[in-house]
C-alpha cells in the first residue's frame, strides 16, 4: 500500500492469548495431513490393535459365563489380564506411532526452512520456543491418540469389569501405560523435528529417522562383538527403549543395559535433539 494514501491502520482487533498461540500451527497442520488419503487410512488403522485388545479383556472377564453356554461350567480364562497384558499392547502399538511419525515428523520443519518461511513466523510476536512447542504438539496429539489414550481407556474398561480390587492392585499399570508410551513419543518426537531441521528433504530426514533405529541397532551389536563390551547396546534405542519398559512394567529385563543407564541415555538423545533444534532454527541464516 502506497505511504502518501495515509490509509493504513494497525491492527485494533482482539489478540490471541500468548499462551495459546503456539496452536496455530498444529490447527492448519491437521488440515493439511488428513486431506491425504494414505495418512488418514494408515490413522484408522491404528485403532485396529486397541479393539482386538478389548475384545481380549472382554473375553477374559466373561470367559466362565461364554464357557457355561457350553456346558465347561467353572472354566478359567486362559488370558490373564496384568501387567504384562498391557506391555503387549505398548510394543504393539509403539511400532505404529513410529510409522505415523516417519510419515509427519520429516516435513514438518523442513518445509518452512527450504521455503525461508521461519522468518516470518519469527518476525511476529512468535518465540523459538513457541515455534518448537506448535510443531511438537503435532505430533504429540496424532500419537498420543493412538498410544496411550487407548491404552487407558482399556485399563478403565478392565477395571469396571474386573472390580474395585483389581484397580487398587494394579493402579501402577496406568501410570506404567502414561509414562512408557509419553517417553516415546517425546523422543520420536523430538528426533523427527531435529533431523527435519537439518535435512530440509523431507524423504531423506524420513529415511534419516529410520536408521536412527535400525542402522543404531547394528552399529550396536558390532561394537559390543568387536571390543567385547556391552555398553554396545546403549547405541541400540530399541533395546533401551525395552529396558525402561521392562522396568515401568515391574518386568525381567533381558537385555544387558540398566534402567538407571537406559533413561540416562534417553535423557542425552532429547537433550542432543533440543541442541540441534536451538542451533539450527533461527530467523536468519548466513548462507556461504
Amino acid at each position: 500500500m502506497a505511504v502518501y494514501k495515509r490509509s493504513y491502520h494497525g491492527y485494533s482487533g482482539a489478540l490471541t492469548p500468548e499462551w495459546s498461540r503456539f496452536a496455530i500451527i498444529p490447527r492448519y497442520a491437521y488440515r493439511r495431513l488428513f486431506q491425504s488419503k494414505i495418512m488418514t487410512a494408515f490413522f484408522v488403522l491404528c485403532f485396529v490393535s486397541p479393539l482386538v485388545f478389548l475384545s481380549l479383556i472382554y473375553v477374559a472377564n466373561s470367559f466362565g459365563s461364554i464357557a457355561g453356554l457350553f456346558g465347561a461350567k467353572g472354566a478359567r480364562s486362559p488370558i490373564t489380564i496384568d501387567g504384562e497384558f498391557f506391555l503387549i499392547y505398548l510394543g504393539v502399538q509403539s511400532p505404529l506411532a513410529f510409522i505415523l511419525a516417519s510419515f509427519v515428523g520429516p516435513g514438518l520443519v523442513s518445509t518452512d526452512l527450504s521455503n525461508r518461511a521461519l522468518t516470518l513466523y519469527l518476525a511476529r510476536p512468535f518465540s523459538r520456543v513457541e515455534y518448537v512447542i506448535g510443531k511438537m504438539s503435532v505430533l504429540l496429539v496424532l500419537l498420543s491418540t493412538i498410544t496411550w489414550i487407548p491404552g487407558l481407556i482399556l485399563f478403565g474398561v478392565q477395571s469396571a469389569l474386573a472390580g474395585g480390587g483389581w484397580l487398587i492392585h494394579n493402579l501402577w499399570v496406568a501410570w506404567a501405560i502414561f509414562a512408557g508410551f509419553w517417553i516415546w513419543i517425546l523422543v520420536i518426537a523430538l528426533t523427527a523435528l531435529a533431523l527435519s531441521a537439518w535435512v530440509k528433504w523431507k524423504i531423506a530426514a524420513g529415511a534419516l529417522l529410520l536408521g536412527v533405529f535400525f542402522v543404531g541397532a547394528g552399529l550396536g551389536q558390532a561394537i559390543n562383538a568387536v571390543l567385547d563390551v556391552r555398553w554396545g547396546r546403549l547405541i541400540n534405542l530399541s533395546d533401551v527403549f525395552a529396558a525402561v519398559w521392562s522396568n515401568l512394567f515391574r518386568m525381567p529385563n533381558g537385555r544387558d543395559i540398566s534402567p538407571t543407564s537406559a533413561w540416562i541415555m534417553l535423557a542425552l538423545v532429547c537433550a542432543s535433539c533440543i541442541w540441534l533444534l536451538y542451533r539450527k532454527l533461527r530467523a536468519v541464516e548466513v548462507v556461504r
